[in-house]
């Protein structure tokens, strides 16, 4: 009876810090999804994430991805803006015959999802700059990660 007692208070108490990343990201995304929070803009089917891609992303839920990711990288690391997220999520553009070099993501996709995270009330604008999470926005990312099952 203790024991069961013990392994409810470990899971409830269990944040992002202490699940894995893909596992977390796939869970809330889900979450994101079925809240109906987000609303997905037009462009979401044919836009390309990065510079450098040549084609949109083949996964229908890519930006509830990418929000729950931003969301996990601010909660990890206060203070990240939109030129951070572009560093980021940026990679190596080919150029032919020549020389890869590092490229920069989209800046109006980081630049959309932060704002609808923070009408969610998930994130909120640092006065040093970048984005801070918020008490709220801490305890749902908590939530959501203490529901993910632990394999032992």
């Amino acid at each position: 009876m203790e024991e069961e007692e013990a392994a409810a208070a470990a899971a409830a108490a269990r944040t992002v810090k202490d699940v894995s990343p893909y596992d977390f990201v796939k869970a809330c995304s889900a979450n994101l999804k079925r809240s109906g929070k987000i609303e997905l803009p037009h462009w979401t089917d044919i836009v390309k994430t990065e510079r450098f891609k040549e084609l949109a992303p083949y996964d229908p839920d890519w930006y509830y991805i990418r929000a729950t990711s931003m969301a996990r990288k601010i909660y990890l690391r206060q203070g990240i803006g939109v030129g951070g997220f572009q560093k980021i999520y940026g990679g190596r553009k080919r150029n032919g015959s020549r020389p890869p070099h590092f490229c920069k993501s989209s800046g109006v996709v980081a630049r959309i999802i932060l704002q609808q995270l923070q009408a969610m009330n998930i994130i909120d604008v640092d006065p040093k700059g970048g984005r801070v999470i918020t008490s709220q926005g801490r305890r749902d990312l908590d939530q959501v990660a203490g529901r993910i099952v632990v394999a032992p």
